[in-house]
């Protein structure tokens, strides 16, 4: 007898990191089988992700940035291969058209990482809200965004704390340090391998105009008075010439989890980056007055910078002074999981569809994450 056909779907580069370890963990499992399917904006870069973790996508849409076109193309897509379930990650990419997709199609909709709230409504909320309301089973992080779901009167049932799959992918590549593919990384990093310098990475996605000209010359400020500080900037060119400061645009997974693994801090204003940088034991300033993933702060691990350049300047300027206070923010371990949150999600999915139990939720004090 056949298993029951569950798709994962994925649009972009973060997406497909953080739904491979659940497929593999579907497979190792054998109570459903997981089938890749690449939507949404950016569906080479999910493909390419998967390749990282020697998966494949079975099937594959046009690249789309438009959710109706998605929603109609998956809708077809449904119609002749009708799988038992379907999982989607976070708010972005293709998530919220194939649950709406998978929704009309009374497809039950596994939501991974489900429960973050920020309270902006002007931000991705809303398309947490409606994920929220599409989905049958409810994969939450953190105990925060269980409680977000439970106060938003989810039935109890129907959330489950796992964990954060990104641990789980920091966990699978850890060991690996392929060469980078960017040549400027190379020669930034690779030149002088036995006497690194420290690394700052300042992963900006949303960060432009003033802000962008702010953290230029707070990099500038950070290299003149540490000359064992390398910079890289990714979604921004620097300004001015200097070997030690190396702009880059979108990379390869491979690249950007290498460059995370070998930071010494991450300054972003993204929130995957946020959570893959923590998933390797890297802490993290945030570029934002408030945020979404307010465990971290809690832990430790995390500060919110706001936007003053000061501030910026001298909380790296602390943390670069002092390699004891830099260990102790990431002291307590990663509060979004113990590396196990893909054998629930698997194991949670394959129960929903009346194939086995449900899991044993995170525990409350989860294990340290990837050690360096």
């Amino acid at each position: 007898m056949p298993l029951p056909e569950v798709h994962l779907v994925g649009g972009t580069s973060a997406e497909a990191a953080r739904l491979a370890p659940v497929a593999t963990a579907m497979r190792e499992q054998a109570r459903v089988e997981p089938v890749l399917l690449a939507a949404g904006p950016e569906p080479l870069s999910f493909v390419q992700t998967l390749d990282v973790f020697d998966l494949t996508a079975a099937l594959a849409l046009p690249a789309s940035a438009d959710d109706a076109e998605t929603i109609f193309r998956l809708d077809q897509l449904w119609s002749t291969r009708t799988p038992s379930a379907v999982v989607v990650q976070g708010d972005a990419g293709a998530s919220l058209p194939a649950a709406v997709a998978a929704y009309w199609r009374r497809i039950p909709v596994v939501h991974l990482d489900a429960g973050r709230r920020s309270g902006d409504l002007g931000a991705a909320e809303p398309h947490r809200r409606l994920l929220t309301q599409f989905s049958a089973l409810h994969l939450a992080a953190a105990p925060l965004a269980a409680m977000n779901l439970l106060d938003e009167r989810v039935p109890g049932g129907d959330v489950l704390l796992t964990g954060n799959t990104a641990v789980d992918a920091a966990l699978a590549i850890r060991d690996r340090r392929p060469p980078y593919a960017d040549p400027a990384l190379s020669a930034l990093r690779d030149a002088d391998p036995a006497a690194p310098h420290r690394l700052l990475v300042a992963g900006l996605a949303h960060t432009g105009g003033v802000r962008l000209e702010q953290v230029r010359a707070t990099v500038r400020r950070l290299t003149a008075r540490y000359r064992d500080l390398d910079v890289v900037m990714l979604g921004a060119e620097p300004s001015g010439r200097s070997r030690r400061v190396v702009g880059a645009g979108p990379l390869a997974y491979a690249d950007r989890a290498r460059l995370i693994a070998e930071a010494y801090l991450v300054l972003t204003d993204d929130g995957d980056f946020q959570e893959e940088a923590l998933a390797f034991g890297v802490p993290v300033l945030v570029l934002h007055e408030i945020t979404d993933r307010m465990e971290p702060l809690y832990a430790g691990c995390a500060r919110l910078l706001g936007a003053e350049p000061e501030t910026i300047f001298n909380d790296i300027a602390e943390l670069l002074d002092s390699r004891v206070r830099r260990d102790s923010m990431t002291a307590t371990g990663n509060p979004y999981g113990d590396g196990l949150a893909a054998q629930r999600a698997a194991q949670a999915t394959a129960a929903l569809l009346g194939h086995g139990q449900f899991p044993e939720p995170m525990p409350a004090r989860p294990t340290a994450g990837v050690s360096r």
